[in-house]
């Protein structure tokens, strides 16, 4: 059974929510303080907001998956390596941990086509 498509869109639309979240969310605000980058939420969930719709956008136009699964994974290489820095829970590092797997394993994949 070929997943691939399933993956695309739960996470395509998984940061279409985080993305709201992150812009609109009084405890994504309360987050990005305690990190010390709220300087960056209002950028980060733009470009989540983006990297999620070019993945949607993706499953037509091949060159915006791969854009857009390899910018998010960078984002959540990024975002688990603030956790571990702020020595978070596994529980909260998590969450960052995989969707960065799954946006490699999606790229991975977007460029094998």
């Amino acid at each position: 059974m070929n997943f691939l498509p399933l993956l695309i869109w739960a996470d395509g639309i998984a940061f279409l929510v985080y993305g709201c979240l992150c812009l609109f969310s009084p405890s994504m605000l309360s987050d990005f303080h305690r990190f010390g980058l709220e300087r960056l939420r209002v950028l980060t969930g733009v470009l989540e907001l983006l990297g999620g719709s070019g993945l949607l956008v993706g499953w037509k136009w091949p060159p915006a998956l791969t854009l857009s699964s390899a910018g998010l994974a960078l984002l959540m290489l990024i975002a688990f390596g603030v956790r571990l820095k702020m020595h978070d829970s596994v529980a909260l590092s998590l969450p960052s941990l995989t969707l960065m797997l799954a946006n490699a394993y999606i790229l991975v994949k977007s460029v094998k086509r």
